[in-house]
C-alpha cells in the first residue's frame, strides 16, 4: 500500500509526516484491497488545520474523509476515524451481499 503525505499553504516537518503516515497505516486492516492513501493537510488557516485522506481501494471507487479542528493531531484523528467508519461498513456491506446471495440458492 502507498501511503502519500503532502501539505498545502505550509510544510510539514519529517517528523510529522511519519506520523501521520504511521495513523493511517493502521487503515489496512479494515479492508484489505486498499492501495494508496494520499493525505492532505490544509494549513492556509494555521489555527483550524484540514485534514483530507483519499482511500483508493481495487474495484471501488474512493473514500474520502476530511475533518477540521483546532488541533493538527485531532485532525487527522477524527479523518482516520471517519475513513474507519466507511471502510468497515464497507466491508460489512460486501459480507451481506455474498451471504444474501448463497441464502437465496438454499
Amino acid at each position: 500500500m502507498q501511503i502519500n503525505v503532502s501539505a498545502r499553504h505550509g510544510h510539514l516537518s519529517p517528523a510529522s509526516q511519519s506520523k501521520i503516515s504511521a495513523k493511517v497505516s493502521r487503515l489496512q486492516r479494515y479492508f484489505d484491497r486498499l492501495t494508496a492513501l494520499d493525505v492532505t493537510v490544509d494549513l492556509e488557516h494555521e489555527t483550524l488545520p484540514t485534514v483530507e485522506i483519499v482511500a483508493k481501494a481495487e474495484h471501488f471507487h474512493d473514500m474520502v474523509s476530511h475533518e477540521t479542528s483546532a488541533d493538527l493531531w485531532r485532525s487527522v484523528d477524527g479523518a482516520v476515524q471517519k475513513l474507519e467508519q466507511q471502510l468497515r461498513k464497507h466491508k460489512e456491506k460486501v459480507r451481506d451481499h455474498k451471504n444474501a446471495d448463497t441464502a437465496r440458492r438454499s
